[in-house]
């Protein structure tokens, strides 16, 4: 006669405990396949999932044989798609290999989230047939992208202003900038849009409309001195870009002597961007430890995301003498309880040849007492040695640089923060 014990809480759980772990046993031998195809086979070499499929709704093809000749592969744990959910920005690294060069690591974007490149879809089908779905690569052809098709000269401010932060104020000067540099064309070199293909043109707005990041790096290369990572190429909606180092973030709490190093690098790029030769002032909209990053060999600073970037062509502001155009402008100090906070009007700063908003922007958010990140206060410079913190002379610096209380003292203080750190980087040299 059989007997049916019962089963006591503790031998319960640890039944089911069992029965749980054969399930998922069961579950990943019957997906063994599919979890470990993705590193048997190079994704990036995939068109579809690189978007090439939708080009000329996508950033270039300059790149394209590079990918599908597998010479571009995913890191490690990059090549794991379900991480991707993490991944909001898109953004991830990668190998890139030449024959006689061996490889080098590269950053590989999509230059934007996965909902924001969904929806510039639906935009472009809406345009073009009034329906969220359709034949993408036939509908691109009947939108905004497709104006300028056709024996047109130029690319004029009347077309593109406003589309994005490096265009909200364009001029001509500019503009003829980004067609002569752009990359993805065999014929670079002029800025007259007929010698591009319809195809490069559309691309270039796309471009210019979704993301200007790429255009931005084009326009002002790092070979010329500009402080930007290399732009190396694009296929569908996929851009490479030269990998730089860490984040900034990861040097907060680094020695005293590479902080200082650090910031003087950051006060030189507010410098570079706001007054340069070209006359062109870069005004950085993002300001936050994880846009810049630091060479591993050089400790060069570089701000490695120049999506929010508004160029103002002051040639052209003096040209044109706007109210108040000749008038320093000083930005606004707000406090507020977010990461990374900014007050500025674009409109202002395309307006006024004279504008501070770089050297707030760098030290609020990254040097003085008001930048926080990640829960942590007190910026790059917090917790500075005796000799320095004794006299308050650094502090003072950074709170009038920050939040002024004198007219025009954030451009004083800018000027005497930056030779005081080169001053500080001299003697910690020695």
């Amino acid at each position: 006669m059989l007997r049916f014990l019962p089963l006591k809480p503790s031998r319960l759980y640890r039944c089911v405990k069992l029965l749980v772990a054969l399930g998922v046993s069961v579950v990943l031998l019957m997906n063994t396949h599919t979890l470990l195809a993705p590193f048997q086979k190079n994704q990036l070499t995939d068109r579809r999932f690189l978007a090439l499929n939708k080009c000329p709704a996508c950033f270039g093809t300059s790149w394209c044989r590079k990918f599908t000749n597998g010479q571009v592969s995913f890191e490690a744990w990059g090549r794991l798609r379900l991480l991707d959910a993490f991944n909001v920005k898109n953004v991830f690294f990668a190998q890139y290999g030449e024959p006689r060069e061996g490889a080098r690591r590269v950053v590989l974007k999509r230059l934007g989230s996965s909902q924001e490149l969904a929806d510039i879809d639906q935009k472009i089908c809406k345009r073009a047939t009034g329906r969220p779905r359709c034949d993408l690569v036939q509908a691109v052809y009947k939108t905004e992208f497709a104006r300028l098709n056709g024996d047109v000269r130029l690319l004029t401010p009347e077309v593109v202003e406003g589309w994005s932060d490096l265009v909200h104020c364009p001029s001509q000067r500019l503009l003829d900038r980004v067609v002569r540099r752009y990359a993805e064309t065999k014929d670079s070199g002029s800025f007259l849009l007929k010698n591009l293909k319809d195809t490069e043109r559309m691309q270039l707005l796309m471009t210019l409309a979704f993301n200007p990041e790429p255009l931005v790096l084009q326009s002002f290369p790092s070979d010329e001195g500009w402080p930007f990572p290399k732009y190396l190429g694009a296929c569908g909606r996929m851009v490479a870009v030269n990998y730089v180092g860490e984040e900034l973030w990861s040097f907060y709490n680094a020695p005293w002597e590479k902080r200082v190093d650090l910031a003087k690098q950051l006060m030189d790029i507010a410098e570079q961007l706001t007054n340069n030769d070209f006359d062109f002032a870069l005004y950085l909209l993002d300001v936050s430890f994880d846009n810049f990053a630091v060479g591993p060999r050089d400790g060069k600073v570089i701000v490695v995301d120049a999506e929010n970037v508004v160029v103002a062509d002051k040639r052209l502001i003096r040209q044109n003498k706007p109210e108040n155009y000749d008038v320093w402008y000083e930005s606004k100090f707000e406090e507020c309880d977010k990461e990374a906070c900014l007050s500025f009007s674009k409109d202002v700063l395309c307006s006024r040849v004279t504008v501070d908003h770089n050297y707030y922007a760098v030290c609020q958010n990254l040097l003085s007492r008001y930048a926080t990140w990640r829960g942590s206060h007190g910026g790059l410079l917090h917790d500075p040695p005796a000799d320095v913190a004794e006299d308050g002379h650094l502090e003072a610096m950074l709170e009038e640089c920050a939040n002024p209380r004198k007219r025009h003292g954030r451009f004083a203080a800018a000027k005497e923060l930056r030779d005081y750190l080169t001053q500080l980087s001299g003697a910690t040299a020695r």
